[in-house]
């Protein structure tokens, strides 16, 4: 039993994924600059054998992570960013090996072309599992690391998992391409579905 177990670690171990960092290459994004970034945390849903964690908490670690990798670009277009965060699960212990909770959440993410006054993204949810490292593969995330550390890793996971989505798009679709945004966004858009207007693109009043 215990070289099945010493096996099984080492296969962990192997197939660990590579760790997110804050300071990837940047994607080619065209004319994209990111004129302000707006993070939405208040009817987060905590799920259920999650870590206790405020929604607030999410704020200043999505906050960072997409002025890092967003706020880089300084292209000729200008493009608001939103992200609202719908729920998340911040993993608790497991059984070592055997049973290793990821920790996860789950977002929506917009993006707004200040120019032509229209959505490229509009509430594409996007799910979110945190990296696997050697040493959380075998103990699990929940005994290797703290409440805030799974949170930053996640945020980061989020950012970067919509940097890459608009890369793709910017490859395949044409996104930020400063002489044809306007054109690409009816394409994308079907103008008889109905404008969705419950996420104001402009910063809540304070107090």
């Amino acid at each position: 039993m215990i070289r099945i177990l010493a096996l099984l670690a080492s296969l962990v171990v192997l197939a660990a994924c590579e760790t997110t960092t804050l300071d990837e290459p940047p994607e080619d994004l065209g004319d994209f600059n990111m004129r302000v970034g707006f993070v939405y945390t208040d009817k987060a849903l905590q799920w259920p054998l999650s870590r206790s964690a405020e929604p607030s908490e999410w704020n200043e670690p999505i906050e960072r992570a997409l002025e890092a990798r967003l706020g880089r670009y300084d292209g000729s277009g200008q493009y608001d960013v939103a992200i609202t965060l719908e729920g998340f699960l911040l993993a608790t212990g497991g059984i070592p090996v055997l049973v290793n909770p990821k920790s996860a959440a789950v977002v929506n993410v917009f993006v707004y072309d200040v120019s032509s006054k229209t959505y490229l993204v509009r509430k594409h949810q996007m799910k979110i599992f945190e990296d696997t490292t050697g040493e959380s593969a075998i103990i699990g995330s929940g005994y290797s690391r703290t409440k805030a550390e799974q949170i930053d890793g996640l945020a980061l996971k989020i950012v970067d998992g919509l940097e890459e989505y608009i890369a793709e798009q910017h490859a395949e679709h044409g996104w930020f391409e400063s002489a044809s945004a306007a054109e690409i966004s009816e394409q994308i858009q079907d103008p008889a579905a109905p404008v969705d207007d419950s996420l104001p693109l402009e910063p809540a009043p304070e107090g």
